[in-house]
């Protein structure tokens, strides 16, 4: 043994870490058996800058379950990926470097100067943007990496996968081309959500309904033939661009002008009034504008009516510079004209005031409401979502919703109603997945389109690479049997300008990570994989997307179980958030606590279950640490010394040992159902009893004479602590790897899990034939009577060495018996003199103090 003369927990993670790494502890076997491996799906964190204290939270969960799933004997395939493709990154980089893309510009090398964060932002070509990209992402990975090690993630960093790298660019885009090649993949112009700010559309997924300050304006239309009709708006700017007013099919007070035309003020075009059951009869008049296109409403209301098109509103959210009123049938084409030259060019929220200012003019415009209503956002974004006519490429999943429904339900859910997420949207789905972004650092679209030789594009005949020619750049490649010089000429090709949306390539983690396409044989074996341990946020997107993808490509899903993570709440127990500025980083508190420290934190949130980053219970998690070391310390030591007798059977012994195998079976119990804080809460439980009561019970018969009892001691602290020790290290994994290495070779991480009835079947091996019968009633009896000694001394504040002349002990007689069978320990470890047992039936005692003179 090599017992430390003092223990350190400061640089136990460089330490251990490094260890770990040079012998390659956590690396996957990949010739494992199929029925051996245990695979995770870990979520690629977004490469943006900084992790925070929540993605510690939720990735220490999957690595406790992890961990005991190695000691378990499982092969786990644990790998990780940065998430590096998306808007948030594109918005880094155009910060952090003080740049924007223009892909028109010419590249100009890597020498471009630039003029870095807080100047005003210069374009800069599209292939300069993607390696900018690349390369700040390259560096936050690498802080990212920094972190993961020191908090101990036993993932497989020979895994390393990110997003838009080239292996990621060739999955996505097979796998794209087979749901073209199924019909399950398409192009269409059709409304789509679009983010005025980002320059591109988003999918349903990525709405967050935000309470805003607005006006509801009572605006009048004249009906043709007579009479006037009144709605309620809260975006008047649309009125050029209103095709119908809409009315409920069962409100009387419109029964008569339904199939008649209104006239839209200012502009003086001529719209059907229709009838429609989505109208809402009690808000407002009751009759409302549909515009080309105010919300998705408008769209069902466009489509199912089978209205014209008039935009007005442009991909940077202004009014178009000209609208052809007389193209719509304005009854006055020139005053249309006059009207909307006021508003050409302007936001949306500028215009609003402008139109609502000719309206009070005009006399049509009956009074202002102010409301706060709910309005949609792209999650990342700043301004309101315009819904805009564009081109862009969907994957079908409206048909899939009772399919999705089902896997949904055989999914297994910690926790179970969080599968209620899960169903309620797929329920709400309202349209199919629009994967295309107009965005530049992604995974490009694989597509070409032939150039007609009048100069238009044809984009119902895509031009498709070979799969051994992927992955591919349309933007800078050409297609097979073109030249780069056809390029946007007649005759030639364009390439698809879009990525593919970020969930696109994330939905593929099981296929990226377990070499789909590539290693059959590793794919088979982790497909599908165990467990898929997340956020509640992103149920929608990257859980829902996943299981799609999964459908899509083969029939079931990805993984058997769903891990859930709460929130974590600030101190004050608010949600964090960057916008909030109530963000906890987490490298800080490592440095402070020590990870083991952090981690069991971490491993006190339950599944499901928001929790505060509380420092509070980081100092108890530290001192759990500091209690492992010293506790274990102190044991070993007693054990160095050896015995030369076989031990001995000692009841005491016994019972701690048997009730040591109680804990770790219910421990297992409960790891088995990934109910790692209960677990958690039963072997600290045990531990704490075991230091407070057992160790003081044996510390004197452990540094006595040479003798059977002695050498029982002995034995029962080395069980104990070695199990301890193999339970503790899923949740502390620093701290038990050095013990571990006090005692025992190799690491506690590749020994085995305690298995059932270990404890005392190591210990009836040691003492041999003619062993006792455990009587449980010991353990409970000694250490009720040793808490009776103690809370006399705490009372009468007095040291914990002070002399007990007289301990009598009323209880039961088999309590008593069972007292007797430790009598010695219990002596020695309250400095007991005199101990009188009588019956009675319920136990109580009375502790007789030496005085304070004689101590």
């Amino acid at each position: 043994m090599r017992i430390p003369d003092k223990v350190e927990l400061e640089g136990l993670e460089r330490k251990w870490g490094a260890f770990w790494e040079e012998h390659g502890l956590y690396r996957f076997d990949d010739t494992a058996p199929a029925a051996q491996v245990y695979a995770i799906d870990t979520p690629p964190p977004t490469v943006s800058g900084t992790l925070h204290i929540g993605h510690v939270f939720s990735y220490t969960h999957a690595d406790i379950i992890a961990r005991y799933q190695r000691m378990q004997g499982k092969e786990v395939f644990y790998p990780i990926g940065w998430d590096d493709n998306g808007v948030p990154t594109e918005r880094r980089v155009q910060n952090y470097y003080g740049v924007r893309c223009d892909p028109s510009l010419p590249y100009r090398g890597t020498d471009e100067e630039l003029p870095r964060e807080g100047a005003r932002q210069v374009p800069v070509s599209r292939r300069r943007f993607i390696e900018l990209c690349t390369e700040l992402t390259a560096k936050d990975e690498q802080a990212f990496e920094q972190l993961w090690r020191a908090i101990g993630l036993s993932v497989d960093w020979s895994l390393v996968y990110t997003t838009v790298g080239e292996r990621a660019r060739r999955v996505s885009q097979a796998d794209f081309l087979d749901l073209l090649e199924r019909d399950q993949a398409y192009l269409a112009e059709a409304p789509t959500l679009w983010d005025v700010d980002f320059q591109t559309t988003v999918s349903q997924a990525e709405l967050e309904d935000r309470t805003v300050e607005g006006r509801y304006h009572r605006i009048v239309f004249d009906l043709e033939g007579g009479g006037e009709l009144e709605i309620m708006s809260s975006r008047p700017e649309l009125i050029p661009a209103c095709v119908a007013i809409v009315v409920h099919p069962e409100d009387d007070r419109y029964r008569e002008v339904v199939g008649r035309r209104a006239i839209t003020p200012l502009f003086r075009v001529p719209v059907p009034v229709i009838a429609h059951p989505l109208a809402e009869p009690e808000r407002g008049t009751g009759a409302a504008m549909v515009c080309t296109f105010g919300d998705l409403t408008d769209v069902v209301w466009w489509r199912e009516a089978s209205l014209p098109t008039r935009v007005v509103i442009d991909r940077a959210g202004r009014l178009v510079p000209r609208v052809d009123f007389a193209a719509f049938g304005s009854l006055d084409p020139d005053g249309a004209a006059d009207a909307y030259g006021r508003l050409a060019g302007l936001r949306a929220s500028d215009a609003r005031a402008e139109v609502a200012e000719a309206l009070a003019a005009a006399g049509v415009l009956r009074g202002i409401e102010q409301v706060r209503h709910a309005v949609k956002y792209y999650e990342k974004g700043e301004h309101p979502l315009e819904v805009l006519a564009t081109r862009q490429w969907f994957i079908r999943v409206l048909p899939l919703r009772d399919r999705l429904l089902e896997r949904a339900a055989e999914l297994d859910w910690l926790p179970p109603h969080m599968q209620v997420r899960l169903e309620d949207w797929i329920r709400g789905l309202n349209q199919d997945w629009n994967v295309s972004r107009q965005r530049f650092f992604g995974i490009p679209i694989p597509l070409w389109y032939p150039v007609r030789e009048d100069g238009s594009v044809d984009y119902d005949h895509p031009l498709r690479p070979a799969k051994e020619d992927l992955p591919v750049d349309p933007q800078s490649e050409a297609p097979r049997g073109y030249a780069d010089e056809q390029r946007g000429v007649p005759g030639g090709f364009v390439g698809d300008p879009d990525v593919l949306d970020t969930w696109a390539t994330s939905s593929l983690t099981p296929q990226l990570a377990g070499g789909w396409g590539e290693r059959p044989d590793l794919f088979a074996k982790v497909f599908p994989m165990e467990l898929r341990p997340q956020g509640q946020e992103i149920i929608r997107t990257w859980l829902f997307y996943t299981v799609v993808r999964a459908e899509l490509a083969f029939g079931r899903l990805p993984w058997r179980r769903a891990l859930i993570s709460g929130w974590v709440l600030d101190p004050d127990r608010k949600k964090m958030s960057k916008s909030k500025g109530n963000v906890v980083t987490p490298m800080p508190l490592v440095e402070r606590f020590g990870a083991d420290a952090v981690r069991h934190w971490a491993a006190n949130g339950r599944p499901g279950t928001d929790t505060a980053a509380d420092e509070a219970q980081m100092r108890v998690g530290r001192r759990l640490a500091i209690k492992v070391a010293n506790a274990s310390r102190f044991a070993l030591s007693r054990v160095a010394s050896r015995s030369s007798h076989k031990p001995a059977w000692v009841p005491i012994d016994a019972a701690e040992l048997e009730a040591l195998d109680a804990t770790i079976a219910r421990a297992t119990e409960l790891l088995e159902a990934h109910d790692y804080t209960s677990a958690l809460a039963a072997i600290e439980e045990h531990f704490w009893a075991f230091c407070d009561d057992y160790l003081e019970l044996v510390k004197v018969r452990a540094y006595g004479d040479d003798s059977p009892e002695h050498a029982s001691a002995l034995a029962a602290l080395e069980i104990g602590v070695e199990l301890f020790i193999r339970a503790f290290a899923p949740y502390l994994p620093f701290v038990t790897e050095e013990v571990w290495s006090w005692f025992r070779e190799g690491s506690v991480h590749r020994s085995a899990w305690p298995q059932p009835g270990e404890a005392m079947r190591r210990y009836v091996e040691l003492v041999g034939e003619g062993h006792g019968v455990v009587d449980p009633a010991v353990r409970a009896a000694v250490s009720w009577s040793l808490a009776q000694v103690r809370r006399a001394k705490t009372s009468e504040q007095r040291s914990l060495r002070t002399p007990v002349e007289r301990l009598v002990v009323w209880a039961p007689r088999a309590w008593l018996e069972a007292l007797a069978a430790a009598e010695d320990d219990l002596r020695a470890a309250g400095g007991v003199l005199a101990l009188e047992r009588h019956e009675a039936d319920e136990p109580r005692a009375v502790v007789e103090l030496a005085p304070p003179e004689q101590h």
